[in-house]
């Protein structure tokens, strides 16, 4: 199979062409709103990816309640998405706004508790101190059921593939219908770096982190964070997109009642065994 260089010179030749492309305007938007919820979209995955590990003891931050740190601010999507649809004062990007509330409810319930069963897994709120409890057995082990649920939830944070519902074709783009130029750019290179820093977290929280033989550290947590970006990415080509009211149902009728038994298995197993 031959790879085409356009592959890799595609994206850059798409943000060029954002960069300078001419801003268009709708009547009478509220301009400083809409600007703000880009700019949040895309300073949140950073803020957030502060207590992610590049290596052993390689944290820009490694604070004492690292999961609660990357989970709120993670939370401030909500606020950053449903401003870029309101801000336009135009149908559409308010349907994709409202949309993304409607899936941000469905999916922080299940992703809170799958987190907290990470979190009692390792006995700790600090990702270092989880990441040293997966030594000698990885927690995607201990918690399988997490996992999947996690690689679900972190898909519909970037509302990406089945989930790109607040981005719908039939809403025609939705909250980035009204987007241009480098509006566009920094809302869509966040949207890209959520699902980015959604699959390095992963690594820490389930997959060890830079725990594996004969490599270094670092160059596993890159090896691991590039198969779960192929995993999340592969989701959009093996899952249908979904209706905002059938994901609504999943959530709360499968993924909540399953991350509540993971929790209470994961809860009598330390128990018992530590």
């Amino acid at each position: 199979m031959r790879i085409s260089p356009e592959l890799f010179f595609s994206p850059l030749q798409d943000a060029s062409k954002l960069i300078l492309e001419e801003r268009t305007s709708t009547n009478m938007p509220d301009s400083l709103l809409w600007r703000l919820g880009g700019m949040i979209v895309f300073i949140v995955p950073l803020l957030a990816a502060v207590v992610i590990p590049l290596g052993p003891g390689l944290a820009v931050a490694d604070l004492p309640s690292g999961i609660v740190w990357w989970t709120a601010l993670m939370a401030l999507l909500w606020v950053g998405v449903y401003l870029v649809g309101w801000g336009p004062n135009s149908a559409y990007p308010l349907v994709g706004g409202y949309r993304f509330v409607a899936q941000a409810l469905a999916y922080e319930m299940p992703l809170a508790i799958v987190i907290i069963t990470v979190g009692l897994l390792g006995e700790s709120l600090q990702v270092s101190e989880i990441i040293a409890g997966q030594s000698s057995l990885f927690y995607v082990v201990w918690a399988p059921a997490a996992f999947g649920i996690y690689l679900i939830c972190a898909s519909a944070q970037a509302f990406w593939g089945p989930f790109a519902i607040p981005m719908g074709n039939d809403i025609a783009g939705g909250v980035g219908a009204e987007l241009s130029g480098a509006d566009r750019l920094i809302f869509l290179s966040g949207r890209y770096l959520v699902l980015v820093v959604a699959a390095a977290f992963a690594v820490p929280l389930f997959l060890g982190g830079h725990h594996g033989p004969w490599l270094p550290g670092w160059l596993w947590i890159l090896i691991k964070t590039i198969g779960m970006l192929f995993l999340l990415v592969g989701i959009r080509w093996v899952w249908p997109r979904l209706r905002i009211d059938r994901f609504e149902e999943f959530a709360w009728v499968v993924l909540i009642p399953a991350s509540l038994v993971q929790l209470f298995i994961v809860g009598t197993i330390v128990l018992l065994i530590r």
